[in-house]
């Protein structure tokens, strides 16, 4: 690889002036599959993971991947076979948690809404815990369980009101979210649930948000979960298992969030400290495993050029790659090889990267400078997570295949979505 490091290196960069995912060179992807495409680095994914491995060596615990940042089947059954259990938020999500060969005994069930049918599903298959996230939630549960014959294991999500420090939108351990459970309230509702008849106590939950860059917020609310077992126990409840979430953050445009490994070194010294260093630990994290795995291959349509702003127009569009347009968020934008076809013209020019899509809110990235020509083929990195699973058929676009790329091996994990696959559900 050249000396230009990428977000996802040492498994994607570029080498002879090519950028290569592992062994494979990604313009040769983009021709064979077409673009839009993402494409996944098998051993980014695993050396992410390999992190936070290292850090519970020797600890009784388990890696729960969150799978909301990215749930196609190909990447979960990476994570399975590498012994993960899994956090999922819906009944569709564990229906591909089970078809990609994940164990039902290791799923935890969060999320603010969980229907009475995905509650009946989750029983039925015996998952591992739910994480309950307000009251009326615990009588639902309880009353599912009632009448399926079944005893309900649960956690309770605890909103530990710690500030993450990151982007509003996906901050989720302050007060005014609408996650979890007050902390102040959180031991009197412990107590109701311990008289729930369908309901047994396994644990505890907190999960103060996303993209999180430094240690602080990660001690202040573990801190503040140990206080409140510790008054939790004080009252006759045990808690088996401590689950601290995840949220963890990556490199996107040269942020620095800790290594798994370090954060994790650094939180067991806290848990050991206070006596807790022999119970269950769950982390559930999503972005940290597989964010800078992926990237999203997207060709130039057209180069137009204004009175104020230059605009690079690429097959690839908000309904592929929503985070700019939710959040603003940044992703690097390069080309599939660094000569480019502008070596014809000798232009470099600053571009705003938009899609086709009919809305101003459709860009991918602002203000960029490129060496580019029309047809030339771009990746925008840092994409494993939070694009295709959050991708839309906005404008009736049918969304993007995938590749799973394992050293110099590229699979083909989810085909192109065509017309008739929009259409298949409607009548």
């Amino acid at each position: 690889m050249s000396d230009l490091k990428l977000p996802g290196a040492p498994y994607i960069g570029y080498q002879n002036q090519t950028l290569m995912m592992e062994n494979v060179a990604l313009c040769d992807v983009a021709t064979e599959f077409g673009t839009p495409l993402f494409a996944y680095s098998k051993a980014a994914m695993l050396s992410a993971l390999e992190e936070y491995k290292l850090a519970f060596a020797g600890r009784k615990a388990r890696i729960h991947y969150a799978m909301k940042a990215n749930s196609s089947l190909g990447v979960l059954r990476v994570f399975a076979q590498s012994g993960c259990g899994f956090d999922i938020v819906s009944g569709g999500e564990l229906a591909r948690v089970l078809a990609a060969g994940g164990k039902a005994e290791h799923i935890i069930f969060s999320g603010v809404g969980k229907t009475r049918s995905e509650i009946r599903e989750a029983l039925e298959a015996g998952i591992c815990c739910f994480n309950v996230e307000s009251e009326p939630e615990l009588d639902v549960i309880n009353e599912v369980a009632l009448s399926a014959g079944k005893v309900a294991p649960i956690s309770l999500r605890v909103n530990p009101n710690v500030d993450a420090k990151t982007h509003p939108y996906i901050s989720t351990g302050l007060k005014d979210n609408k996650f979890g459970i007050a902390h102040d309230h959180a031991l009197e509702t412990y107590k109701r649930a311990s008289t729930l008849k369908g309901l047994k106590i396994k644990g505890i939950d907190c999960h103060i948000g996303s993209q999180i860059t430094e240690i602080s917020p990660y001690e202040d609310a573990v801190s503040r979960v140990l206080d409140l077992v510790d008054s939790i126990e004080a009252n006759g409840i045990h808690i088996d298992h401590l689950d601290f979430g995840g949220g963890l953050g990556i490199d996107y445009e040269g942020e620095t969030p800790p290594k798994a490994h370090a954060l994790w070194t650094q939180l067991f010294k806290l848990i050991d400290q206070r006596g807790y260093g022999e119970r269950f630990i769950f982390v559930e994290p999503g972005r940290s495993l597989v964010g800078n795995a992926g990237v999203c291959l997207t060709r130039i349509e057209f180069l137009k050029t204004g009175e104020h702003k230059n605009f690079c127009i690429v097959d690839a569009a908000m309904n592929d790659v929503p985070r700019p347009a939710m959040y603003e968020a940044f992703h690097a934008i390069v080309p599939l090889t660094q000569e480019g076809r502008s070596k014809d013209t000798n232009t470099t020019l600053t571009y705003d990267i938009v899609g086709p899509v009919c809305e101003s809110g459709d860009w991918l990235g602002r203000d960029r400078t490129l060496s580019v020509g029309v047809g030339d083929a771009l990746a925008i990195l840092s994409a494993g997570a939070y694009c295709m699973s959050m991708s839309s058929n906005y404008n009736s676009r049918g969304r993007a295949a995938e590749v799973l790329i394992d050293a110099e091996h590229v699979q083909l994990i989810r085909r192109r979505e065509t017309n008739e696959d929009l259409m298949r559900q409607e009548v």
